[in-house]
């Protein structure tokens, strides 16, 4: 397997990065909502997070029902950050499928100067 290249994020005004090692993860503008709940409290729901590895795919009862889902790490330093959302088994939950919710305690806000 090869080794995948991290990738930046350019040309915006805020981003967010892995606390532990500062990879850059995701923009201001790939967050849907502020108002979701992670494992370890307060989560955003989000369309994509830039450099992750992913865990292995399992059924999941959430707080909103079952869900298919992997749990996502950073590529560089494998913090687990939160989890991606595969499949959703109710009619409902289908906007979630392939978002990802963000742990808020695993990342950091970084403003562009």
């Amino acid at each position: 397997m090869t080794k995948k290249n991290q990738e930046y994020i350019d040309n915006i005004e805020c981003m967010y990065t892995c606390n532990t090692c500062h990879s850059h993860l995701l923009s201001q503008k790939d967050i849907i909502s502020r108002a979701f709940q992670g494992r370890d409290g307060p989560a955003y729901f989000v369309d994509q997070v830039l450099n992750i590895i992913m865990g292995a795919k399992e059924e999941r009862m959430l707080m909103t029902g079952m869900h298919t889902v992997v749990d996502i790490f950073c590529m560089i330093c494998q913090t687990k950050l939160g989890w991606k959302y595969l499949y959703a088994f109710e009619h409902n939950q289908k906007y979630k499928e392939n978002k990802c919710i963000v742990e808020r305690s695993k990342i950091a806000k970084e403003i562009m100067w």
